[in-house]
């Protein structure tokens, strides 16, 4: 058990925390979530010991071992990846470093015997023998190969340093973990298998996550940051944020009797604990919603953006014919080719492929930035097109406040026009003189998103529409595009964001696509796909 008491923290006049009082119990596993600068990945580090609060405390149970995912990753490059692995239990490591500097010792004492054999009796104590294979197994569990364990982990790319990274933090069974993002560049395979060992860790897990697919599949209960304090709710996020939703729909009608509401939260409860298995942590999670009180659900505090795309004309028969495209790097190998699609009325199209670059590429010569190496594509006369791009940095390099930005995209020029445009993505008051160079990743989103709403096109291009963006963001995103009668094309790393919209599944490789009809789950599952897959790239399968 890991327990908060009347912590605070403060930066100068701003008030992080105010008097926390909270506990993490074993055996669960809590989603930490709030609003972007709520202090998600500062309350990760006041556990783990990286900073200090201003008051209070944390303590956990004595002899309990804490890990960490650790986020610095450069930390252990001069250390081979196995043996980083080990190093997420400390005191195991320990030992053994000071095992083996005693038997190199060339005068061996008595003294060094007697210590040598108390260091093996805590060694075989912490079942030391199995640690290289332990540590091997997480690692290829996680899809680091055997070859790769053995070398520096400078000598690993990017996200292989992640998986050892992870594999760290999840090494030698912790009495407490904590996680930061853990899915940030896993492919759909890897995520699943984190999400398994999450739902059978039987110890305490606190994580920080933008992918609610991955919160609602391993977590018990939800921390809610808000209002510089923490509360826990028991359920995943999708209980917290529907029963939230439904408290604050009840909060607003004045005329219903408190009984009638007291009966819907617990129909609402009744129902959601029967769906609960969907998932691994189905018996747990279900006897913890059987045991929940209406009156624990309160409505959410959070503010949604108003994401509302409009078309201004309904798409005619032609939307867009793509016949043999291709495109190739700077190398001269192809990013993508062989790419042949006819889009119909109403198709919500996900584009996946292992390299996101080929996605971004492909985006950018549907849009006409572009030219591609081979084929053609031609739009339908009636299709008019809004493109968020992943990357937008070219967007915003001028010195325009946001109302100057945002206006110069606009037909109607008028400033109460703009600003409702810009208050539907949550700037309001003085924030709409802020200077559009100087945004952080998810304004900068917002605001080309109110570009994109602006258009009223009627076939939408999305490039990562969820990058940068907060849980609230990445809803409301979401329910707009789960809405949207007419097309889109679009990619995201979030699997809840892709198995809600899409209705199509379109996969490009240098060797050609998979196209297939169907919602996206059902593709990763189709072992016929997982055969074509595994041809497009060689015997492996991995997004």
């Amino acid at each position: 058990m890991i327990s908060v008491a009347n912590l605070s923290l403060r930066y100068g006049k701003r008030v992080l925390f105010e008097e926390v009082n909270v506990k993490f119990s074993p055996g669960n596993c809590y989603g930490v979530i709030g609003a972007n600068g709520a202090g998600k990945t500062t309350l990760l580090k006041i556990l783990s010991g990286e900073i200090d609060a201003t008051t209070g405390s944390v303590s956990m149970s004595p002899g309990e071992r804490m890990s960490v995912l650790k986020q610095n990753h450069f930390e252990f490059d001069e250390f081979p990846v196995l043996q980083t692995v080990i190093m997420g239990n400390r005191k195991l490591w320990e030992i053994m470093e000071e095992k083996d500097a005693i038997y190199l010792k060339p005068d061996f004492s008595d003294a060094d015997g007697h210590r040598a054999a108390e260091l093996e009796g805590m060694f075989a104590d912490m079942e030391g023998w199995n640690a290289d294979s332990d540590a091997a197994n997480l690692l290829s569990d996680l899809g680091i190969k055997e070859a790769q364990h053995q070398v520096l982990l400078k000598d690993l790319n990017g996200k292989e340093k992640v998986r050892v990274l992870l594999a760290q933090a999840l090494f030698g069974n912790p009495d407490v973990l904590l996680l930061d993002e853990p899915t940030n560049d896993l492919d759909v395979e890897t995520i699943t298998w984190l999400e398994n060992f999450l739902a059978d860790f039987q110890n305490t897990v606190i994580v920080v996550s933008h992918d609610r697919h991955f919160l609602d599949a391993v977590c018990t209960h939800i921390a809610d940051i808000d209002f510089s304090k923490i509360q826990l709710y028991t359920g995943n996020y999708t209980f917290w944020y529907e029963s939230s939703q439904l408290a604050l729909r009840q909060k607003g009608d004045q005329n219903k009797k408190v009984e009638d509401k007291r009966k819907e939260l617990q129909e609402f409860i009744e129902r959601f604990s029967a769906n609960a298995s969907k998932s691994r942590q189905a018996t747990s999670r279900k006897k913890l919603l059987e045991k929940l009180v209406v009156d624990e659900i309160k409505a959410s505090t959070r503010k949604y953006p108003g994401i509302i795309f409009r078309a201004e004309r309904d798409c005619g028969d032609q939307i867009i014919r793509v016949e043999g495209l291709g495109k190739k790097n700077n190398d001269g190998a192809y990013l993508f080719k062989d790419v042949s699609f006819a889009l119909d009325k109403g198709d919500k199209v996900a584009i996946l492929c292992k390299d996101h670059n080929a996605i971004s590429t492909f985006f950018e010569v549907l849009m006409g930035n572009e030219k591609p190496d081979a084929g053609e594509f031609l739009w339908g006369q009636t299709i008019t097109t809004s493109y968020l791009p992943n990357e937008n940095s070219k967007y915003f390099e001028g010195d325009n406040n946001l109302i100057d930005w945002l206006r110069q995209y606009s037909t109607d020029k008028d400033e109460t026009y703009i600003r409702g445009f810009l208050g539907k993505m949550l700037f309001s008051g003085e924030e709409v003189f802020k200077m559009c160079n100087v945004l952080s990743g998810g304004e900068k989103v917002r605001c080309m998103t109110s570009r994109m709403m602006l258009t009223n096109a009627n076939c939408l291009l999305l490039d990562e529409p969820t990058n940068h963006l907060d849980l609230e963001s990445i809803t409301a995103f979401n329910n707009a595009l789960s809405d949207w009668k007419h097309n889109a094309i679009f990619t995201s790393h979030d699997h809840t964001f892709v198995q809600s919209i899409a209705n199509r599944i379109i996969e490009l490789s240098p060797n050609g696509i998979i196209d297939k009809r169907m919602t996206y789950d059902e593709f990763l599952a189709d072992e016929r796909v997982k055969e074509q897959r595994a041809a497009l790239y060689g015997g492996t399968v991995s997004n």
